[in-house]
């Protein structure tokens, strides 16, 4: 199961990271078609936020079609996305990589800008 991790100083709204990384989640294969989500109260009582912000993300991801809810039963995976498993050899390389950035002395915002910058140039004209 999915656990969220809220950062309540990214700026970014707190409906909108329960969006992001039940996305990644699913991107990764770390949740699968059939997975039930956390229901609102668990994530409630996991990250103290308010009950109706874990709905709207949850009718958000419905709204796209990637999960479903059922009545008395909770939320459920309806689909996953991309094809990039969480024990991929790619992400053993990243792993090295990103241990490298940090030894270089980078720090996240400088690791997030230079990989952004070569996503951009290898997916051109693609978003997400």
């Amino acid at each position: 199961m999915v656990e969220f991790r809220i950062d309540r100083h990214s700026g970014v709204a707190t409906y909108v990271q329960i969006v992001q990384q039940t996305k990644q989640a699913l991107r990764l294969g770390l949740l699968q078609p059939g997975d039930r989500l956390p229901t609102a109260r668990e994530v409630v009582e996991a990250t103290a936020i308010n009950p109706n912000t874990v709905l709207k993300a949850y009718r958000e991801l419905e709204r796209e079609g990637l999960v479903e809810a059922r009545r008395g039963l909770g939320t459920f995976v309806r689909r996953s996305l991309g094809a990039a498993p969480a024990d991929s050899p790619l992400r053993a390389e990243l792993e090295g990589w990103a241990a490298r950035a940090v030894e270089a002395g980078l720090d996240r915002d400088d690791v997030a800008a230079l990989f952004t910058a070569v996503l951009d140039t290898h997916f051109q004209g693609e978003r997400s």
